[in-house]
C-alpha cells in the first residue's frame, strides 16, 4: 500500500490568499469503515434524494441505480438503462443528481456515456413513477461529443443556489491535445452551471461568468480542469471543492470560484506542464492541495464533513485516491490547508457519498459501500 511521504509542502495562490498544504501521518481521530452493502457491480457513486426517506441511491457503472433502504439493498433496481449506456474504462452511468425539490416533483438528472453518432456525454432528466421505481422515459438536456473514451468528468450535482453543476473532462487522450481546458468555445475541461427550471431544455444563468463574452459558451462556470471526476459543496458555506485527476505527476484539490482558471494544460497541480519550465502562471488559480502520483494515481474528491458522529472531523475536507486506497483530510486554519493521512484501505475508492445528516460513505469500485465511523 502506498503511503504519503512526510514533509511535502505546497504554496499556492488562490484569489490573493496564500494556502499551504502539508502532509503528515497523524490522523485527527481513529476512524474506521463500516460495511453497509457489498455485492454491487462496479459502483461509482452514492447519494441521497433529500426527501427525508433515509434512502441511499447507488450508481452502478453499467447503467443501474440501486436503493439502500434501512441498511439493505433492495432487490429491484430503481432504474435500469443499460440498453442506453456505453460502459467500460471511464465511460458509463457516472452519477445521479436529485432535484432540490425532488420530494415534490420527482425529478432527477443523470450523467452517462452513449454512442449516438459517436461517443457523447448525455445529461438527461428522469422522473419517478413510485417511490422506489423510476420511469425510463428521458428528456435530454445536453449531448456533448467526446473525442476519446476517457476523461469524461461525470458528476452532476445541484449547488446551494439551485443550479445544476456538471463536471466535464478535457475530452481525453493524453496531455489535452486539443487544448480544450483553456478554450472557452468548448464545454470540455470545464465546470458547467445550468438552470434546469428556467427554460427548455435548460436556461443559461445570466450571472454565469462568460455569458457576454464573444465566442464563449455561456454554460461555463470555471475552466482549466483535466478530469474533475468528483466535486462537492460545503453545506455550511457553499464553497466548491473539486478533485481534479492529473496527467502522470500530480493529483490536486481545487477550491473553485466563479470564472476561475485552474491551469490545465498549462499546469499540472502547482507545476508547469506545457511548457515544463517557465510557464505563464498569471491569472491561474492553483490547488489548495496536491500529491504525487507515486502516492496514488487518481484523486477522488470528497466532502467537507458536516455530520455529528465523528466530532474531530467536523469542518475537515475528506477525500481519497482510487489506486492507492488512501483517505486523507484537509484541515483549514487561518487560510492554510494541512493534508493529513486519515487511513489506508484496500479499496478502489471510486467515490465518496453524503447522507441527509452529513455522514460520509466510501464507494469501492470492487463492489461495496462503507460508512465512515469513529472508533
Amino acid at each position: 500500500m502506498r503511503t504519503l511521504a512526510i514533509g511535502l509542502i505546497v504554496l499556492v495562490l488562490v484569489a490573493g490568499i496564500i494556502y499551504v498544504a502539508t502532509t503528515a501521518r497523524a490522523a485527527p481521530q481513529k476512524v474506521a469503515l463500516q460495511t453497509l452493502v457489498t455485492g454491487l457491480a462496479d459502483p461509482v457513486y452514492v447519494t441521497h434524494a433529500g426527501d427525508r426517506s433515509g434512502r441511499l441511491f447507488v450508481v452502478e457503472q453499467a447503467g443501474v441505480i440501486r436503493i439502500i433502504k434501512d441498511g439493505r439493498r433492495l432487490s429491484r433496481p430503481f432504474l435500469d438503462i443499460r440498453n442506453r449506456v456505453v460502459s467500460g474504462g471511464e465511460m458509463g452511468l457516472l452519477s445521479v443528481a436529485f432535484h432540490p425539490q425532488y420530494e415534490r416533483n420527482g425529478r432527477f438528472f443523470l450523467n452517462y456515456t452513449a454512442n449516438r453518432g459517436g461517443l457523447k456525454t448525455i445529461i438527461a432528466e428522469y422522473r419517478v413513477s413510485s417511490p422506489d421505481i423510476a420511469d425510463t422515459d428521458e428528456r435530454v438536456l445536453l449531448e456533448i461529443a467526446q473525442p476519446y473514451p476517457n476523461h469524461n468528468g461525470g458528476l452532476n450535482k445541484f449547488g446551494p443556489d439551485g443550479m445544476l453543476y456538471i463536471g466535464m473532462g478535457d475530452g481525453g487522450s493524453a496531455r489535452d491535445p486539443h487544448n480544450n481546458g483553456q478554450r472557452l468555445d468548448t464545454l470540455l475541461g470545464k465546470l458547467l452551471r445550468i438552470d434546469v427550471d428556467g427554460g427548455t431544455p435548460y436556461r443559461v444563468p445570466p450571472d454565469n461568468p462568460f455569458v457576454n463574452r464573444a465566442g464563449a459558451r455561456g454554460e461555463i462556470w470555471a475552466f482549466g480542469v483535466r478530469n474533475p471526476w468528483r466535486f462537492s459543496f460545503d453545506r455550511a458555506n457553499g464553497r466548491l471543492f473539486v478533485g481534479d485527476v492529473g496527467q502522470n505527476a500530480w493529483e490536486e484539490i481545487d477550491l473553485v470560484e466563479k470564472g476561475g482558471n485552474y491551469g490545465w494544460r498549462i499546469m499540472e497541480g502547482a507545476h508547469c506542464h506545457n511548457p515544463q519550465t517557465g510557464c505563464d502562471m498569471s491569472g491561474l488559480a492553483l490547488p489548495i492541495a496536491e500529491y504525487r502520483t507515486s502516492q496514488g494515481c487518481s484523486v477522488t474528491g470528497g466532502y467537507v464533513y458536516r455530520g455529528t458522529r465523528i466530532r474531530d472531523l467536523a469542518g475537515r475536507y475528506v477525500f481519497g485516491d482510487y489506486c492507492g486506497g488512501q483517505v486523507w483530510v484537509l484541515t483549514e486554519r487561518a487560510g492554510r490547508f494541512r493534508m493529513t493521512l486519515l487511513m489506508n484501505t484496500s479499496h478502489r475508492i471510486s467515490s465518496f457519498g453524503e447522507d441527509e445528516a452529513g455522514e460520509l460513505y466510501v464507494v469501492d469500485h470492487s463492489g461495496g459501500v462503507y460508512r465512515l465511523v469513529g472508533r
